[in-house]
């Protein structure tokens, strides 16, 4: 079986996350399968722990009912990984929304996310 391409990667990446999210079950257990107990999420400059990764995934278990990601650009080199997509989502009041992505990440050797840090901008039409 071939390695995926780091677009490949990140796409199934967060997509695969937010199917296991949304289906409900237990958020740590989700959370651990992919990110280290130890992940440090920097977005706009706010900083998510385990807890509270655990914790923010609630409001989007009540709210998301369809998503997609397009991934524009990814980059991986060993345990270093860059990418740009768009996350567009569609909310449970019929609000659609549409954010831009840069993320900049450290992997563990098993794949999961260690450390990102990240900068969004909203792009809905």
């Amino acid at each position: 079986m071939s390695e995926l391409s780091a677009r490949e990667f990140v796409a199934e990446f967060f997509d695969s996350f937010t199917r296991e999210v949304v289906a409900g079950g237990d958020a740590a257990a989700v959370v651990d399968r992919y990110y280290t107990p130890d992940i440090e999420q920097i977005a706009d400059g706010v900083t998510l722990d385990r807890q509270r990764l655990i914790d923010h995934l609630r409001p989007i278990r009540k709210n998301l009912v369809a998503w997609s990601y397009d991934v524009h650009e990814a980059m991986r080199s060993g345990d270093r990984l860059a990418a740009r997509f768009t996350i567009h989502a569609e909310l449970r009041r019929g609000r659609t929304i549409a954010t831009e992505v840069y993320l900049f990440g450290e992997l563990a050797p098993d794949g999961r996310l260690r450390r990102t840090t990240q900068a969004t901008r909203d792009v809905s039409a």
